[in-house]
């Protein structure tokens, strides 16, 4: 493992692959960790790639560097961090690969900062920017119902799980959305040692509440947002990749993420694999990275 002071953070993550080889930053959601990328990173390492799998905030042995910064879990800061990590590592130009909150960050640098961006694969939602403005209007019964844990963590009780229980609570959210596969005890537990990162349980409910619009983000990162309010397009080479089985982001008839990019532009949906989809379906989410590479 190496880290890098990066904005206000010093991230921790791991590095394989020959030093001038093509960079792939690859980012892990919630609530998962960087395993979710040994195999993907083996396989793409093996061809070449100079591949980087980065803690996220809040996650694992990455830190703040100062008490004093506000523990936002929002999704500008996911957006910020990436953008640091790769000025920190004198990366000019990468191609990006996420799930979750870390396709989310992905999604942000490609949208914002396209010129740093090579391409891109995003799992699940294939356009991860949140509208927030949009974020009171209900949803239909079933898709609020999936988003149990969101509402669940905007109560004290929630949050007090999280403290008490983090590792039983996400063990049992890798259930639910990936319904099909069958991880051991030992896969589980290799992952749920990020979650005693100091920073965890706030980095996780500030992000569920802000969503929502229900309390104020950092003020350091204003600008980003507002930039994110207007849902930018996205127009980097792009492949959507989707869980035939995801339990929580389970793949429409419609892709209505479409219109939201303007480059080349491909959703492929994954038949067996769940909502952890590199770590599921390893094969091809590295094929989708070398496709978009080229």
């Amino acid at each position: 493992m190496k880290s890098v002071s990066a904005g206000v953070l010093e991230i921790a993550y791991y590095e394989s692959g020959p030093a001038d080889g093509a960079p792939v930053i690859l980012l892990h959601g919630f609530p998962y960790d960087v395993h979710a990328y040994d195999a993907v990173a083996e396989s793409l390492a093996g061809d070449g790639f100079r591949v980087i799998v980065p803690y996220l905030r809040g996650y694992g042995q990455t830190r703040f560097l100062s008490p004093d910064t506000m523990r936002s879990g929002e999704q500008a800061s996911l957006g910020f961090d990436l953008l640091a990590l790769m000025d920190a590592l004198a990366i000019p130009k990468a191609i990006l690969g996420g799930y979750d909150w870390g396709g989310r960050a992905a999604c942000i640098v490609s949208a914002l900062w396209p010129e740093r961006v090579k391409g891109l694969v995003s799992c699940g939602q294939g356009y991860n920017i949140q509208d927030i403005a949009a974020a009171v209007d209900p949803a239909p019964p079933e898709e609020e119902a999936r988003y149990w844990y969101q509402y669940y963590f905007h109560s004290a009780r929630g949050r007090t799980a999280l403290e008490q229980n983090r590792s039983g609570l996400c063990r049992f959210i890798w259930k639910l959305w990936s319904p099909s596969w069958a991880f051991d005890d030992e896969t589980y537990a290799r992952s749920a040692q990020a979650f005693g990162n100091p920073d965890f349980v706030d980095i996780v409910v500030h992000s569920y509440r802000h969503r929502y619009g229900g309390i104020p983000g950092d003020p350091a990162l204003a600008s980003i947002e507002a930039r994110l309010a207007r849902q930018p397009s996205i127009g980097v080479p792009t492949i959507a990749l989707q869980g035939g089985d995801d339990g929580v982001d389970p793949p429409s008839t419609e892709d209505r993420d479409a219109p939201h990019f303007t480059g080349p532009y491909t959703r492929r949906i994954i038949a067996g694999a769940g909502h952890n989809l590199p770590q599921e379906a390893p094969q091809a989410f590295a094929d989708a990275i070398r496709e978009v590479s080229r």
